[in-house]
This record gives structure tokens, C-alpha cells and sequence, in this order.
């Protein structure tokens, strides 16, 4: 099993939107970059954890954990003429963008990126790397167990 950490602006879909999806599962589609895309194609797979993660809001940071339920398959907005997400040069015998299927497990108490630079234990995340800007990245497992035991506390023994 495998620890990841994607991003997804709240207005496009949220934690509290994907716990209101039928199942509570989505497809991640959109994903327009090649290293993302190579992750969900070459090494997701169903199991694995997941760390849901609002950027590009007022106070981005980890509000929820998902897990991996349905491996890469071609992204199907990469077909539609009308969608946003069309790309002309895939076709259905040579797709160049897939999506995996996430369920959501539950919602965490934020998490800011803010309080994860804090920690020295979790200075090589790739979300904390200046210019960083892939919506999909790994976690290491000590980082993701890191994070956990930070969840797990409450608040007022973390924030100092």
C-alpha cells in the first residue's frame, strides 16, 4: 500500500462534497499533467490512503483522508469536444490521461500547510517544496503516520 496527497480546489469538489456523493466516490478527473497522471497510472492502486487537500482558498491544508478504490482508466473528458478537459491529439485506442476512483474514509480538523511547515519530520514532503504545484503527490509512510498522530491530538496540543 501506497500514502498520497491530492489536491482539489474546495469550489470544484470539497471534502463535504465528496462525503455527499452517491457512494461517497469520485472519479479524479482533469488531470492535466504528465508527473500526476504517471502516478495515477504507474503506481495507485486500490488500498491505498489518501490525504485530501484544499488548495487554492483562504487557508489550504489536509481536510479529510480518501482511499484509492478503482485503479487508472482513460479519463473520458480527454474525448468530449465540449469539455474543458479535451485534449484532440488522445484517442480512444491511445488515451494520454487517466483517473483513478477515490471513496472518502472521513473528515479531519484542518490542517494547514501553514502548521505542516512547522514540523522538521516532514520537511521533504513534496507539498513543501517551493514551486511545487502537482495535485497529486506521494507520501512517505513515516510522514504519513506523522500526520496522523497530529490529527489524532487535539488542537490546542499541537498549535503552541
Amino acid at each position: 500500500m501506497r500514502y498520497w496527497l491530492i489536491k482539489s480546489e474546495p469550489y470544484k469538489i470539497s471534502i463535504d462534497d465528496l462525503a455527499a456523493m452517491p457512494e461517497q466516490t469520485t472519479a479524479w478527473f482533469g488531470i492535466r499533467n504528465y508527473q500526476s497522471r504517471n502516478f495515477m497510472r504507474n503506481q495507485m492502486s486500490p488500498g491505498d490512503s489518501v490525504f485530501f487537500y484544499h488548495s487554492c482558498c483562504a487557508q489550504p491544508g489536509i481536510v479529510g483522508i480518501a482511499k484509492v478504490t478503482q485503479a487508472a482508466y482513460p479519463d473520458a473528458t480527454q474525448f468530449d469536444p465540449s469539455s474543458r478537459y479535451f485534449d484532440a491529439k488522445a484517442t480512444e485506442q491511445n488515451p494520454r490521461w487517466f483517473n483513478i476512483e477515490i471513496t472518502y474514509v472521513k473528515k479531519t480538523r484542518l490542517l494547514t500547510i501553514k502548521e505542516l511547515r512547522r514540523y522538521p519530520e516532514l520537511i521533504r514532503m513534496r507539498i513543501l517544496q517551493q514551486g511545487n504545484r502537482l495535485s497529486i503527490t506521494p507520501i512517505d509512510p513515516t510522514e504519513w503516520k506523522f500526520i496522523l498522530n497530529i490529527l489524532e491530538k487535539p488542537i490546542t496540543q499541537v498549535i503552541k
